[in-house]
């Protein structure tokens, strides 16, 4: 039987953080981008220095997923003045980036990181969660449309 954990991201995790965002983006988004375009948003977006000052940004939090203590994808959420320009609700918690290696696909683990964002919307007091991730992401889109209606976390 497999455990699955969802765990903070730590600083001293940055290098496998790295290694998931890469890997996780490209896998998501190479078939509709040149090579060399896709190289240079990887090493922009996802190096280490970027990735550590997103982690410290006031408002952000990185989450893992875990399958008997490995990494298998990545949820980013943002909150108060982290949240994007993008997002147009108020007191909203948003989902900024959720991942998982192809490895993981299909075995529940998306759903169990968008449990984990409303949980934290509840626990933060958030009227609303706002999908912040790119349009196009298909899974985490089609996931929110079939979760609308507990996209309102209820207030305890």
């Amino acid at each position: 039987m497999t455990e699955t954990q969802i765990i903070p991201v730590t600083e001293s995790q940055i290098p496998t953080l790295v290694n998931l965002a890469r890997t996780t983006f490209a896998d998501t988004f190479n078939a509709n981008t040149a090579p060399a375009d896709m190289a240079a948003f990887l090493d922009t977006a996802y190096s280490p220095e970027q990735l550590t000052q997103e982690l410290h940004t006031p408002g952000t939090t990185f989450w893992f997923i875990t399958v008997d203590g490995t990494p298998a994808g990545y949820l980013k959420l943002n909150v108060d003045g982290a949240v994007t320009a993008d997002v147009q609700a108020k007191n909203a918690l948003e989902l900024e980036r959720i991942y998982i290696l192809p490895a993981y696909k299909h075995q529940g683990l998306g759903s169990k990181l968008y449990a984990h964002a409303l949980k934290m919307a509840q626990s933060l007091h958030k009227d609303t969660i706002a999908l912040g991730v790119w349009e196009h992401n298909e899974p985490p889109s089609l996931q929110f449309k079939c979760n609308t209606l507990a996209t309102r976390p209820k207030r305890p």
